[in-house]
């Protein structure tokens, strides 16, 4: 009987990983945009501006300033995506450590065979949420950098 739990188990287990794949997989598609926007835009600006701070008649502390000052977009659309994505990843742990809560609770009270079934379920539906919540808040920093 443990034998087949553990089995239970493991295939829950990794259908819970291939579901928290699916997060990985649409967070990088809908994030492609605004990765290419500050790839592409922000840091080609960034070189341009910083070329120009190369100027014989400048201090090296003048040079260092410019390019300091021409790297504060790409800083900052990078502080963005990060700061707006940790809060995205944020939710999505808080949602999954409940799941684990009411599995561990489950597992004290001898109902392991439905504790995995109610985990997966609890999982699938967090991940489905905060899933619901990805487009928005990627919308929120695309319209941050003006990208359509």
């Amino acid at each position: 009987m443990e034998h087949l739990a553990a089995m239970e188990e493991r295939l829950v287990t990794d259908r819970l990983r291939r579901k928290l794949e699916d997060v990985n997989v649409a967070a990088k598609n809908l994030l492609d945009p605004v990765q290419d926007h500050v790839n592409f835009n922000l840091q080609q600006a960034y070189f341009k501006c910083a070329y120009e701070c190369f100027d014989r008649r400048r201090r090296q502390e003048e040079i260092n300033n410019c390019v300091e000052h021409c790297s504060i977009p790409v800083v900052n659309a990078n502080n963005l995506v990060e700061t707006e994505m940790a809060k995205f990843q944020e939710r999505l742990n808080r949602s999954l450590m409940v799941c684990q809560d009411k599995f561990e609770a489950a597992k004290f009270q001898k109902l392991k065979t439905d504790a995995a079934n109610d985990l997966e379920s609890c999982v699938n539906q967090a991940v489905d949420d905060n899933l619901v919540s990805l487009p928005h808040v990627v919308d929120h920093i695309k319209s941050s950098f003006s990208i359509n």
